[in-house]
């Protein structure tokens, strides 16, 4: 069911948000705020890419909302032009929630931390993706605390000596990838901070789609966990990256050396050359189960990473039906008395 089953004007991921013809530029969405993360950190990357890339939505900044929770990369809306919020720990996706279920006429995006999302907030996220709130959910998972000075987090490896764990973390990471897509998350996506063409390119998908979207971005902390995904920057980065694209065959290395292929309910890398071309996974960003097995195909240390969009597919959205279950009952009750409904049976008026 879409938002044109139920009644809405359906015009893609922008449904309802008003457009303008004026050219924008990424300084319109630039603040007058001293930026201020510490030299080196991924978080600059990101913010020039959001800077570059929201003009190209042709949105008003008046109908742009960023909210955060807590954390370093918890200090974009104030780096954007636009309206904003920098609200409680882990409880972003709820403030959004509340904001694209009220206001059809805003893009509202999230911008969160793997400690800020993952940990305190980690129900709020999941709920927010399995309703499918059309809502924008920016990940930035560096591996660590960084705000709070170096304590290990949820995406932190196993074994990873940090402030609060001395001897090594016991605790088993998350795979944001895997627990979104657990939720039913109906957009999930991967970009490097690094990498501003790909990152752009899922920023986009992301934003032309009508749901609970989620982009992890793999982004480095200089200062308390440097050099986390220099596997995936330097060396020999053609072996261990895997970018996807909907509808193309999973090849990936220099000259299309390595490729994706079925292995019983699992997924493994082989050499192209040693197999058939018909028995190379040619991605379906619409297979939940595909997307799930791509997921898994890298553990903590990084070996083979899926980059690109995961997962995008049509799911009603939480906001659409909502606003679409208060009209079915103003127009079944046009003359209701909203009091007496508030009211209802159970209050008793005490003389």
């Amino acid at each position: 069911m879409t938002a044109t089953d139920l009644g809405l004007p359906s015009i893609g991921g922008l449904d309802g948000v008003p457009t303008t013809d004026a050219k924008q530029t990424a300084k319109d969405y630039t603040s007058d705020q001293e930026v201020r993360w510490c030299p080196g950190c991924g978080d600059y990357a990101v913010l020039a890419a959001v800077r570059q890339f929201l003009p190209t939505l042709g949105i008003k900044r008046e109908n742009t909302v960023f909210v955060s929770g807590i954390g370093c990369s918890s200090r974009f809306p104030y780096y954007l032009n636009t309206y904003g919020m920098h609200s409680i720990h882990g409880r972003a996706p709820t403030i959004a929630t509340g904001l694209a279920t009220s206001r059809e006429d805003l893009s509202v995006w999230v911008v969160t931390g793997d400690g800020d999302a993952l940990s305190i907030g980690g129900n709020h996220l999941i709920h927010a993706l399995r309703r499918n709130v059309n809502i924008k959910i920016l990940l930035f998972n560096n591996r660590i605390y960084g705000l709070t000075k170096g304590q290990y987090s949820p995406t932190s490896e196993v074994g990873k000596v940090t402030k609060s764990t001395p001897m090594g973390s016991l605790d088993h990471p998350f795979n944001p990838i895997s627990l979104a897509l657990g939720a039913e998350a109906s957009f999930v996506g991967r970009a490097l901070d690094s990498d501003r063409k790909s990152l752009t390119a899922v920023l986009q998908a992301a934003a032309e789609h009508r749901g609970s979207a989620l982009v992890e971005i793999f982004q480095d902390c200089p200062i308390f966990n440097d050099g986390s995904f220099d596997v995936l920057r330097k060396g020999d980065t053609d072996n261990r990256l895997i970018p996807v694209v909907h509808g193309e065959p999973i090849v990936f290395g220099a000259e299309g050396s390595h490729a994706v292929v079925q292995d019983g309910f699992k997924l493994k890398v082989v050499e192209t050359a040693s197999v058939d071309a018909a028995q190379i996974v040619v991605h379906d960003a619409a297979d939940h189960e595909l997307a799930f097995a791509l997921s898994r195909l890298s553990d903590q240390d990084l070996t083979h990473t899926v980059t690109g969009v995961f997962r995008n597919t049509d799911r009603t959205t939480y906001d659409d039906a909502a606003r679409a279950q208060v009209q079915a009952a103003r127009d079944a009750k046009p003359d209701a008395d909203l009091q007496a409904l508030l009211n209802g049976r159970d209050t008793w008026t005490i003389v």
